[in-house]
Order: C-alpha cells, then sequence, then structure tokens
C-alpha cells in the first residue's frame, strides 16, 4: 500500500522516537546512522539554508538569487530524506534471517519474564524496535550484555 508522503515522514519521526539509540546497535543496524544524521539536518540544515542564500544574495547580487534558492530547497530536502527512509523502513517486513533473530530474542526475553506478546503476522522493523526497546528497559543488564 503506498502511502503519502507527509504520512510516511509522521512515520519516520515516530519510529525515530522508537529505535532504542544504543552504541550496541550501530554496527548491526543503518538506524543509528541515519537518526543521528537526520537529527543533526534537522538543527544544521534551515540555518545553513538561510546562511546560504544571504551569502549569495549579498555578495553575488540579486541575479543569483534562482540558485540561491535551489540550493536552500536542497539543503532544506536533506532531513525530509532522512525521515522518508526512516519511514519506508518501519514499514519494511524483517527478511528471514532478521526474523528468526527476532523470534529467538522473544522467545528468551520471555524465558526471563518479558510480558508481550509477539507479532504472529509478518514483523515489521518498527516491531523490532519496539522489542529492542523493551529489552533494553526492561530486561536486566546481564541479558542484555549476553545479547549484545
Amino acid at each position: 500500500m503506498q502511502k503519502g508522503v507527509m504520512s510516511q515522514v509522521q512515520t519516520g519521526r515516530q519510529y525515530a522516537k522508537k529505535w532504542p539509540m544504543r552504541q550496541e546497535l550501530a554496527p548491526l543496524f543503518a538506524e543509528f546512522r541515519v537518526i543521528k544524521a537526520t537529527d543533526l539536518a534537522i538543527t544544521v540544515m534551515p540555518i545553513l539554508a538561510m546562511l546560504t542564500v544571504f551569502m549569495q544574495v549579498n555578495y553575488l547580487g540579486s541575479d543569483y538569487f534562482p540558485q540561491a534558492i535551489t540550493i536552500a530547497l536542497f539543503f532544506l530536502s536533506l532531513p525530509l530524506q532522512g525521515l522518508l527512509w526512516l519511514g519506508r523502513r518501519a514499514e519494511t517486513r524483517l527478511e528471514p534471517a532478521m526474523l528468526s533473530w527476532y523470534t529467538e530474542l522473544h522467545s528468551k526475553m520471555k524465558a526471563h519474564g518479558y510480558q508481550s506478546q509477539l507479532t504472529t503476522e509478518k514483523p515489521r522493523y518498527t516491531d523490532l524496535a519496539q522489542l529492542l526497546k523493551d529489552m533494553f528497559e526492561k530486561m536486566d543488564k546481564a541479558f542484555t550484555k549476553e545479547h549484545f
């Protein structure tokens, strides 16, 4: 099912908030790097876009205004690209290897007292993010150290 751009951006924002930003996950998943880069782009790119327009128009004249606006729009699109990627990733189904790891991790967590149901239909990365977040928040440090 095709989602609208704005709903995909919103899904990306929710996924970024849900994903546990732990150093242990950085080598395994691209989400850590994408979320960090997107957060940086959200804070820096609007300033850089305004600075670009100001500098080009101020030093090169109003003849370069279209180019300045084009570059500013490019800078402003960078955080959106990160959020779109995150929104798409959140809705992507887990591949078979990741699915088996997901079910194995859930069963081990359940054996240690975890009280949530496993998503029976094909789990997505957003389900994995919730499971990992619960693991880091609800399970003891010995359990998380053993699995990472």
